[in-house]
Formats: structure tokens, C-alpha cells, sequence
């Protein structure tokens, strides 16, 4: 074999030999290189260039390739064929930049004939021996006063927090596996939950009925933040007008913009509906009573500083009792009279 070896050797030309020995060189000199935060081996610009010259003028470079692959040594020669492009395509020519003056005329013909269009500023200048083109029009050109930017959906939502209610829809699935709809109103100004009720069908007529249930004797909101589902109704917006209440209907896939009776629902989730099985429509909705009349009086909110929804004079003398909600799924502590 070192013979067969040798024999090719002396037989090839002397450049081939020269540069085989520079190839095999070169790699030993970066897999030598001292380098202190990779184990293996760093190649540099310089390296890379070598390789792709390389590639151009030795037709057995892959032979004598060891630390990286061929393919990759064709991925260092495109990229620096993108580079030599991006480098030669920054050309200083092209059209000149429009002076300021003829800037200030493009935005002051478009401010005065507000009527005009692009090609109509284009030929007013044109006659005057102005040569701009269209896009350098449509660029300097006067855009008038910017439309103010709506307010968001925070700002309305506090802004409105004691004339605003939520309502929305939830399941309940229960020990046979049949579904349960549960439909929440809660006020935006103490988090309170106004009005809580349960079916199996919901239908666009008991969701209206459940909306007078929620607003005897005129207490009422002003408005109404809902989502889009269809089970309310076409005509729902219209029937609540009637009766003084602007629905208002959340955007499209923005799921945040009723997040209070999102985040109300998640608790419904968490603290009760997650730690039982409903067995059918009585029980559910005997438990979403009890819940709600702790959730009003009893439950804490961050959102309120730590006060109840429905505020009460308590006693502050007196022995601790506690009282079991849910059977004693959660507890109420009580000062006794």
C-alpha cells in the first residue's frame, strides 16, 4: 500500500502535490489551535476562503477534507457569493435625492388640491421642468391629519366599571357524560355575581329570559359586554336596547376583552367544579348557589383589596367560628355575636 502510495505520488504533478500538502497542513494548523471556550476546532474567515478557493482550483479537494464536510464548504462558497453581491449591489448610483424645496412643493400642491391624485402633482411639476417620478410623489406627498387612535379595551372597561356587566356561557359535564350550560352576568364595579343559572338547552329565549331575571325593579346596566356567540340571538341587541341596555360585543379572537368573566369562570373551575361531579342539572345548580353566595360575601378579592364583592359590617370581638361551604370544600371564618 505505501509503495502504491508512493508510486502515485511520483507520478502526479508537482502543483497537485504542493497543494495536497497545504490542505493537509492548513487543517492540522486549526485542529492545533489553542482555543479556550470550544472544544472543537474554530474556523475563521480566512479558513473558510481557503477552502472555497480551494474548491475552484483543486479538483481532489474532497479527498484530503477531514474536519468539516463537503457540503459545508459548498455552503461557505454560497454565502460568500451572497455576500459579493450584497457588497457590489451597494451601488451610489441611481436618481438623484430631491432637494428640499421640491419636497415642500410635493407636500404643499397635495395640502392645497386635496382632490389631486399622484400623476396630477407628477404632470403639474413635468410643467414646470420638474422631473419626479410617481414614487417620490407618493412618498413626500401630504398625508393630512392621522385618525386618532382608538381608545383600548382597558380604558373603556375601567372607564365603565360600574355601568358595565359580563355575561357569558360555560359547561358542566356530568357523571352520565351529558353536557350542562351554565350562564354567569357579574358587575364590573365590585366583581359581583348577579345572576347565576342553569340548563341543558340553552336557547336564544331562556338567555333573554335569564337577562329580565337579572334586571328586576330597573336595576340594570348600562352596558352589556358579551361574546359573539350565536345562541344569544340576532336580535338580542336590539330586545336589550328596549329595555335601555347597549350590548356590546367582544372584538374578534380577543379573548382579553372580557377576561373579567373569564378569569370569574376560571375560578368556578378551580375552587368548586374541578373537585366534584356534577350528577344532573338540580345538583349543579344547587352547588353554583351555594359557591356564589360565598364568592359574594365571604371570598376575598385581590382586585377589591382583599374586601368581598358585597360588603357587611363584622364583627371584630368575639370567638373565631368557622362554617363549612360545599361541605367543607372551603370554610368561613366568623367572629360568633
Amino acid at each position: 500500500m505505501v509503495l502504491r502510495t508512493t508510486v502515485l505520488a511520483s507520478v502526479r504533478p508537482r502543483q497537485d502535490v504542493i497543494l495536497e500538502n497545504l490542505l493537509l497542513r492548513h487543517q492540522l494548523a486549526v485542529l492545533t489551535r489553542p482555543t479556550r471556550s470550544r472544544r472543537g476546532p474554530r474556523l475563521r474567515s480566512w479558513d473558510k476562503l481557503l477552502w472555497v478557493l480551494a474548491r475552484r482550483v483543486f479538483v481532489g479537494w474532497r479527498e484530503h477534507l477531514v474536519f468539516v464536510t463537503p457540503e459545508t464548504v459548498v455552503r461557505w462558497h454560497r454565502q460568500g457569493w451572497r455576500l459579493f453581491w450584497r457588497w457590489k449591489s451597494h451601488s451610489r448610483g441611481g436618481r438623484p435625492h430631491l432637494s428640499p424645496q421640491i419636497q415642500e412643493l410635493i407636500a404643499t400642491m397635495s395640502r392645497d388640491n386635496r382632490l389631486w391624485g399622484t400623476e396630477r402633482i407628477r404632470g403639474e411639476l413635468l410643467k414646470r421642468g420638474i422631473v419626479v417620478s410617481s414614487r417620490s410623489i407618493r412618498r413626500y406627498r401630504w398625508r393630512g391629519p392621522r385618525r386618532p387612535s382608538s381608545q383600548t379595551w382597558r380604558t373603556f372597561l375601567t372607564n365603565h366599571a360600574h355601568h358595565l356587566w359580563a355575561a357569558d356561557l360555560f359547561t358542566v359535564p356530568t357523571l352520565t357524560f351529558r353536557t350542562l350550560y351554565v350562564l354567569v352576568f357579574i358587575a364590573y364595579g365590585r366583581r359581583e355575581l348577579v345572576h347565576v343559572n342553569v340548563t341543558a338547552n340553552p336557547t336564544a329565549a331562556w338567555v333573554w329570559r335569564q337577562v329580565l331575571e337579572a334586571t328586576p325593579w330597573g336595576q340594570k346596566p348600562r352596558h352589556l359586554l358579551r361574546d359573539r356567540d350565536a345562541v344569544s340571538g340576532r336580535d338580542f341587541r336590539q330586545r336589550a336596547r328596549r329595555i335601555g341596555i347597549d350590548s356590546v360585543v367582544t372584538p374578534i379572537r380577543a379573548p382579553r376583552a372580557n377576561a373579567v368573566v373569564e378569569r370569574v369562570i376560571g375560578t368556578l373551575r378551580r375552587e368548586c367544579f374541578d373537585h366534584l361531579i356534577v350528577l344532573d342539572e338540580h345538583h349543579l345548580l344547587s352547588v353554583v348557589r351555594e359557591f356564589v353566595a360565598y364568592y359574594n360575601q365571604d371570598r376575598p378579592h385581590r382586585t377589591l383589596g382583599l374586601q368581598t364583592p358585597e360588603p357587611r359590617p363584622r364583627p371584630t370581638i368575639g370567638p373565631i367560628r368557622s362554617q363549612p361551604v360545599l361541605n367543607g370544600l372551603h370554610h368561613v371564618y366568623e367572629r360568633a355575636a
